[in-house]
């Protein structure tokens, strides 16, 4: 396999380009949304179907890991089956697992019509992205992706706000009732405004059955592992010690099967190509701190600062929205700039929102909070159009679909380890410095008397009388355990800035390349 120049070919379609990619993006969007909906409808969900706290958690695990598996068979499926008969597949099973899950009658009937759901959703992003990638001239990439990046950012804004108000005013079922309607007439326009190129209509191909069972048992475990394993403290939990030995163990197989398959599931010789290797672990570890602080600053500021759930929407809202104005800027300066500068300056300032929310204290105002989310949402748009557009720039379009659901599994993924690597910080990180300040709250200790001292004389005043001492102790250690905490959000937050500056050498092996794309659909 070669990556470099390639003869042009044909228009793929007729069709206006704006028009194919409302079409790709629109089924699309509300995937990404469904990512995220349940997440604030799960006690709603876990009251109607009498479920537990843990096994009401499956409705989410059970999506990401069927939709994890999926993701990087996307290329194979598309060719095996042909791209647009695979698409209006997926739309359908999508739509209809969302009309069973919104009908579902018990907590087993929800999971399995979840995995149905992830099943169906998983091809949708790599499949819109490579049909944006081959409807638009090469010199157009970057808007390209600006219409994508909007798409995929703008779902985890929405999905809570959405998901919230819909269970709130009606009922947690109609969060996936609610795609029912889109889901139809995407599958119409797909069926209206999508043409398949030559190259990706149906091939007779062997199916490569070892590969595909190990790279479903090896995902599926690692999924697991990665979101039940601080629940169950990582590898003192030897439900999460076998399922990380499965994992490793199939995906190291998987690695060898591929490479002598001869219609291999994933082609994994596209990393053969530096840009594309290079700009998988930069978005890799790009997810990985925008996962890793979205989920860190809502718990931040709903534990320990008391914001409501409405609050801390309005604090991750205006960073959504700085992302969807940056994109579109990023989008026509990628072809008039150099592409290196604009990811070089796109890590950097995620970097440093990352740093500034270290920064964070108990006595943090709303401006301060909400100014680092903003300038994270500019540092991402400007981050994902350049690093996409140098990552598939040297890649054919014969290629493109194995690319994409590549590089979307390595995204979804770094989404995943940032969320697992986060949480796991906060907890431990929590632990440690409460025992390191307890070792130091002595007696003897002049600031701690004198703090004793003022809260026993607010305790006397206010009648609390012969309990006065200990009400004070109680309230010092209270005040412990917050400052302890505050402590580990501040070495979360570092700890991502610091992952975001390493990766920048890794933008040196990236070079804009040389493909010649199909010219653009007018």
């Amino acid at each position: 396999m070669t990556f470099g120049s390639a003869k042009p070919s044909p228009p793929v379609s007729v069709v206006n380009k704006w028009i194919v990619a409302l079409t790709v993006m629109l089924p699309t969007l509300i995937e990404i949304v469904d990512t995220s909906v349940v997440n604030v409808a799960l006690d709603h969900i876990r009251g109607s179907l009498s479920a537990g706290i843990d096994e009401s958690t499956w409705t989410i695990t059970s999506y990401l890991v069927s939709n994890a598996i999926i993701i990087p068979m996307t290329g194979w499926l598309s060719r095996y089956f042909g791209r647009k008969r695979y698409l209006i597949f997926s739309i359908s099973l999508f739509t209809l697992s969302s009309l069973l899950c919104g009908a579902a009658w018990s907590l087993q009937s929800l999971v399995v019509f979840r995995i149905l759901q992830g099943i169906g959703g998983g091809a949708l992003q790599p499949i819109s992205q490579s049909i944006l990638l081959e409807t638009f001239p090469h010199r157009q990439h970057g808007m390209a992706m600006a219409i994508f990046g909007i798409g995929i950012m703008f779902g985890p804004i929405i999905g809570p706000l959405l998901g919230g108000w819909i269970t709130d005013n009606w009922s947690w079922h109609w969060i996936f009732f609610i795609n029912i309607p889109i889901g139809v007439v995407s599958i119409l326009m797909v069926i209206l405004f999508i043409v398949d190129p030559p190259y990706m209509k149906r091939m007779k191909m062997r199916i490569d059955y070892r590969g595909l069972a190990l790279l479903a048992v090896g995902l599926g475990c690692l999924q697991i592992v990665l979101d039940k394993g601080q629940t169950d403290d990582w590898f003192s939990s030897s439900f999460i010690t076998w399922l990380a030995v499965i994992s490793l163990s199939s995906l190291a197989l998987f690695v060898i099967n591929e490479l002598f398959a001869e219609h291999p599931i994933v082609n994994l010789r596209t990393f053969r190509n530096v840009s594309f290797s290079a700009g998988n672990l930069v978005m890799f570890f790009a997810f990985f701190n925008l996962f890793g602080s979205i989920v860190l600053l809502p718990i931040y500021l709903q534990t320990l600062m008391g914001y409501t759930a409405t609050l801390a929407g309005m604090i991750l809202g205006p960073g959504g929205i700085a992302t969807l104005l940056a994109m579109p800027v990023a989008g026509r300066l990628v072809t008039r700039v150099n592409a290196k500068a604009l990811l070089v300056f796109g890590i950097i300032v995620s970097a440093y929102s990352t740093w500034l929310m270290s920064r964070f204290s108990l006595q943090a105002d709303f401006n301060t909070i909400i100014w680092p989310r903003v300038v994270l949402g500019v540092g991402m748009g400007f981050l994902f159009i350049p690093l996409t557009t140098l990552t598939m720039s040297g890649i054919r379009k014969e290629e493109m679909g194995n690319a994409t659901a590549i590089y979307n599994l390595l995204r979804n993924l770094g989404g995943s380890f940032g969320v697992a690597f986060v949480t796991t910080m906060l907890a431990r990180g929590a632990q440690f410095h409460q025992t390191h300040l307890t070792a130091n709250l002595s007696p003897f200790d002049r600031t701690y008397q004198i703090s004793r001292q003022a809260v026993e004389q607010t305790m006397t005043l206010r009648g609390v009388g012969i309990s006065a001492q200990g009400a004070a102790d109680a309230s010092i250690y209270a005040q412990l355990i917050r400052q302890a905490t505050m402590m580990s959000y501040n070495d979360a937050f570092h700890l991502l800035s610091i992952c975001m500056i390493v990766i920048l050498p890794l933008i040196f092996l990236m070079r804009q390349g040389k493909v010649e794309g199909t010219p653009g659909l007018h």
